[in-house]
């Protein structure tokens, strides 16, 4: 049972592989879905999965899920150009990090009282299992996401006050240093350290990638003028597809 199995995962896969091989179904075709498959090839759900996991794996197929979701022949990526830009602006330029040449959107959900993990905590400067304000960020460029990122603020700075949850209220989606201010917070400096890390299964679904995929993490920080930490954030940006640029002004030095 088990080989007949195997057997059929490895029919089904060559059989995609080679209507994209053909032209039949050129980059950016979206597959029929798990259930229309299993017909056609005269086999289960889960051994369309298993072809379709292991085309994904090869980068011949790419999966999305939201907006946009399905299973699509994979186009060469072109590498581009992340800005990263350091005016605190309304989205979507509020996580700083905004792709160029194609519409962009922000999804994002806020949830309160969510206890921060060690490795947060650490950066916060606040107990393990403190509360804290998690938002959830999808950046999409033409439908799809592009770059992810989860934001974290300490609860007792801002409960009670109007920008308590970032994407509610009269500050809704602006930036950390705008939301700030409005509760006599000064945001004196950010701290951004990137990391190389490996997507995750769900990550890199969510990014239209493969598991195991290459990602940078950039691990951001604000601080206020007493160098209290106020927000920590993880963004994921997909390291096959972009080029993160720092443009960094100087002030002018004046000559003597």
């Amino acid at each position: 049972m088990a080989d007949r199995q195997e057997a059929g995962y490895l029919r089904v896969a060559q059989a995609i592989r080679d209507r994209i091989a053909d032209g039949t179904w050129p980059p950016g075709h979206k597959l029929p879905n798990r259930p229309a498959l299993a017909a056609e090839y005269g086999v289960g759900e889960n051994t369309v999965r298993q072809a379709l996991e292991t085309l994904l794996a090869e980068g011949l197929l790419e999966s999305f899920r939201g907006r946009g979701r399905g299973t699509f022949v994979r186009a060469p990526h072109e590498r581009h150009i992340l800005p990263r830009t350091w005016t605190p602006i309304a989205a979507p330029g509020r996580l700083g990090l905004t792709p160029a040449g194609s519409p962009t959107s922000v999804e994002a959900e806020s949830t309160a009282k969510v206890p921060a993990p060690a490795p947060i905590a650490a950066r916060l400067g606040i107990a393990e299992g403190g509360l804290c304000v998690r938002t959830e960020y999808e950046v999409l460029a033409d439908v799809r996401c592009v770059l992810t990122a989860t934001s974290w603020e300490p609860y007792a700075l801002t409960k009670g006050t109007p920008v308590v949850l970032p994407e509610g209220g009269p500050l809704a989606g602006r930036g950390v240093v705008e939301r700030m201010a409005q509760i006599g917070i000064t945001v004196a400096r950010v701290t951004e350290v990137p990391r190389p890390v490996q997507l995750d299964r769900e990550t890199a679904q969510l990014l239209g990638t493969t598991p195991g995929a290459q990602a940078v993490r950039i691990e951001r920080t604000h601080y206020d003028t007493g160098g209290r930490p106020v927000e920590t954030a993880d963004i994921l940006v997909p390291a096959e597809r972009w080029d993160i640029t720092y443009d960094l002004p100087l002030a002018t030095v004046p000559r003597t």
